[in-house]
């Protein structure tokens, strides 16, 4: 019989150094430095034995104890983080992805830590889908986030109009990796995913708080072909209407990884409307600012000229 692997921190093959967090059904986005193996306490040195053969042998023996004691344990140690069979390997499946709840504003339940080795503090880097984006100024990557999506969002924060003890944010981006879906390209993924992305933002979040006080109404106000990363992608966008607060506009944009096996990536937008939201013109930005993991955006693709309507 078979048993789960729990949750955990475990080697990624794929990035070599760094380790990525399990949880417990499938590999998610937050990596690390690899924690440093515990090493043995040296075994104090007895003192100098009166002089006599007896005496002499017992220190000898006591020495001799020591080495063996702390073999016993290096080896113990070297086991447990090598050897066991049961232990996933980050990257091992040809198709790995990531599960979860959506990560919501004004939500900062504890994640593993996401932040991965050696990232640029203006860059948030997506490994499991091989992109980065640039971060703003005036935004950042929280420490902690809700679900398992990586995010930045807006340094700035207010008390949510629809929710009391809850912080939103006037601009945040989120990634993903859609599963469960029969959608096979970026349009009809897109039109797939605007609605729940609108809904998280906008209509309730990850706990059933209704922050904004739910959408009362929607309309698209943009859509359309456009380049990310050298790949073929397709953009949705949606100006929402909350019972509480300014609404906003949420913009799903999908596209195939311009990495590995292309497999689908969709990056949510939710900018809050009103003046003390972000500009529209900044979710362009950041689109053209997707790149690959490690290089620069190839050229290719369709739709690199597509304007969007300010909406």
């Amino acid at each position: 019989m078979s048993y789960p692997t729990p949750p955990g921190w475990y080697p990624d093959t794929a990035a070599p150094g760094t380790e990525r967090w399990w949880d417990g059904t499938a590999w998610t986005a937050h990596t690390r430095a690899p924690a440093a193996a515990p090493v043995p306490a040296p075994m104090p040195v007895p003192a100098p034995a009166p002089q006599g053969g007896g005496s002499a042998r017992a220190v000898a023996l006591v020495v001799a104890g020591a080495v063996v004691v702390g073999a016993v344990v290096t080896g113990a140690v070297l086991l447990t983080r090598n050897d066991d069979p049961e232990a996933p390997t980050a990257h091992a499946s040809q198709s790995p992805t990531r599960t979860g709840t959506d990560g919501v504003p004004g939500d900062d339940d504890p994640s593993p830590d996401g932040t991965p080795a050696h990232e640029a503090a203006n860059v948030l880097t997506d490994q499991l889908n091989g992109i980065t984006l640039p971060i703003p100024d005036g935004w950042e990557r929280p420490e902690r986030t809700s679900g398992q999506l990586l995010t930045m969002r807006t340094k700035d924060s207010y008390d949510c109009p629809g929710a009391s003890s809850s912080y939103c944010y006037p601009g945040t981006v989120t990634t993903r990796t859609p599963g469960g879906t029969d959608a096979t390209t970026p349009e009809a993924l897109a039109k797939e995913d605007i609605a729940e992305a609108a809904d998280r933002a906008y209509e309730e979040d990850i706990v059933g708080r209704r922050i904004h006080g739910g959408i009362t109404a929607h309309r698209q106000t943009a859509a359309g072909e456009v380049t990310v990363a050298g790949r073929t992608g397709y953009y949705i966008r949606w100006k929402v209407t909350t019972a509480k607060g300014p609404g906003g506009y949420v913009q799903t944009l999908a596209f195939p990884s311009p990495v590995g096996s292309e497999s689908p990536v969709i990056v949510r937008y939710a900018f809050d409307a009103g003046p003390d939201g972000p500009s529209l013109a900044l979710m362009d930005t950041l689109t053209k600012g997707i790149r690959p993991l490690g290089g620069k955006a190839t050229d290719g693709g369709v739709g690199s000229a597509v304007e969007h309507p300010a909406g």
